[in-house]
């Protein structure tokens, strides 16, 4: 039996790493847009912490990372998500 190491990435907003599950995935897709968890092309990673979600430079860091422009809204969007994802990791989803 073979035994796989997690696959692991680097926050953008506090640069350390973890393993990739217990991070929450924006992708940059070509056809689709900004994407949350799933799709192809360029991808960021943000751990789960209070302290990098609600960093006041995120939106940078992010920008840079996916090499797009982000709309204001976006930042929104991805506090809803991130609170949607503690809600259901701490129902056991």
């Amino acid at each position: 039996m073979i035994r796989q190491n997690p696959v692991m990435r680097i926050c953008v907003s506090c640069r350390k790493t973890y393993d990739r599950e217990n991070l929450l995935k924006i992708t940059k897709d070509h056809n689709q847009g900004i994407m949350f968890y799933k799709g192809t092309g360029r991808s960021a990673y943000i751990c789960k912490s209070k302290k990098c979600h609600s960093d006041s430079k995120i939106k940078k860091k992010l920008q840079k990372a996916l090499k797009t422009f982000l709309e204001p809204e976006f930042i929104e969007i991805l506090e809803k998500e991130i609170i949607s994802y503690d809600y259901n990791s701490n129902k056991g989803i």
